[in-house]
């Protein structure tokens, strides 16, 4: 693989036309040939930070093939910036775009712990188990600064409150403490997403994230100080990472994981223009063979919305990587399995020392 993205450390390579507005920007070539002369950069390819006040945190997820029925995410847009990830349409909501803007328009929820801590506290609400990272990655580069995931997670701990967490980040291990605390009552369990095990493959589809050693390094010490992990195989694309599945699966068994799942790559929305620009600037050699195959998963088309088929998808290439995750599960996770975590505790400790009156 050879690499040939105009923007260092993105995914994305454009900024595609936001769906709910009637105007769009975009950089014209005399606009650029004037950049070029003045010896200007015409996108300086920088991250901010930009504070929202959302008035809830938790989610109902209603999808019934998601396998959560909560989810929190302190963060929206993700500067990870993996070309494929679904969430990207979700920033059009908030005015930006689903490209570059959702890797370089970060918004920060400051006040979850807050509202983190008020929906644990109502009467009506029974414990379920919370996702953080249903959408974006908690634990993304923004973590290192607000450390937000960290102080939510110290609320569930202080109510003894079941929580997942899904991440592609080692700095899950910054919290190890509060980790190891809540795994004693059984309300954690950490889904460690691995893409490949190939560092080429890992820096073109995930260019901000931890390395693949990083992060099984990662899964290995969670597992070795009794915090169950599975590992994310997801998403799984034809030619890219499909050949992948088995010492995939072998890595994660090795490192201490208990289970593994995964999906087969889908580019609803705007994530179809992106990635389609992404993988003809990337790998031009096999950008058609890739898109073709990925077609072939989902009734011709990339994307692909119908609940129960959308994850797995369908024909033979979607039948062969189905039957070697099954394979794998098979050879290296016979006896093994997540944990359901305990929803019991919480009642005890909703008012503290008010359940004594």
């Amino acid at each position: 693989m050879n690499p040939k993205s105009t923007l260092k450390g993105r995914g994305a390579q454009l900024n595609v036309p936001n769906r709910f507005f009637e105007l769009s920007h975009e950089q014209r070539d005399d606009f650029l040939e004037f950049c070029h002369k003045e010896g200007e950069n015409p996108d300086k390819n920088k991250t901010l930070y930009l504070p929202v006040f959302p008035k809830t945190i938790v989610n109902k997820v209603t999808s019934p093939d998601v396998g959560m029925m909560y989810s929190m995410n302190p963060y929206q847009g993700c500067e990870h910036g993996c070309v494929y990830c679904y969430a990207r349409n979700s920033h059009e909501f908030w005015g930006f775009s689903a490209g570059l803007d959702f890797e370089r328009r970060i918004l920060i929820k400051k006040d979850a712990p807050k509202l983190l801590e008020q929906l644990l506290k109502k009467k009506s609400w029974k414990a379920e188990t919370i996702v953080m990272s249903g959408n974006t990655d908690c634990y993304q580069p923004a973590e290192k600064q607000f450390e937000i995931t960290r102080q939510c997670l110290e609320i569930f701990l202080k109510y003894k409150h079941p929580v997942g967490i899904i991440t592609k980040n080692a700095l899950i291990l910054r919290d190890l403490n509060i980790l190891k605390a809540l795994a004693k009552d059984n309300l954690v369990g950490v889904n460690m997403s691995i893409t490949s095990l190939s560092e080429e493959t890992r820096r073109i589809l995930e260019p901000r994230t931890a390395t693949t050693k990083k992060r099984l390094e990662t899964v290995k010490t969670l597992s070795e100080n009794g915090i169950p992990v599975n590992v994310m195989l997801a998403p799984i694309i034809p030619s890219i990472n499909s050949h992948e599945i088995l010492p995939l699966a072998k890595a994660v068994s090795e490192a201490g994981a208990l289970s593994i799942a995964h999906t087969i790559v889908r580019l609803n929305g705007a994530i179809g223009e992106i990635f389609i620009d992404w993988i003809y600037k990337t790998l031009p050699d096999k950008a058609d063979k890739v898109l073709h195959q990925i077609e072939s998963c989902h009734g011709g088309t990339l994307n692909e919305s119908r609940f129960g088929v959308r994850m797995r998808g369908e024909g033979q290439i979607a039948k062969q990587i189905n039957d070697l995750v099954h394979l794998a599960r098979h050879k290296y996770f016979k006896g093994k399995r997540m944990p359901r975590l305990s929803t019991e505790l919480h009642e005890q400790y909703k008012f503290g020392q008010m359940k004594l009156f």
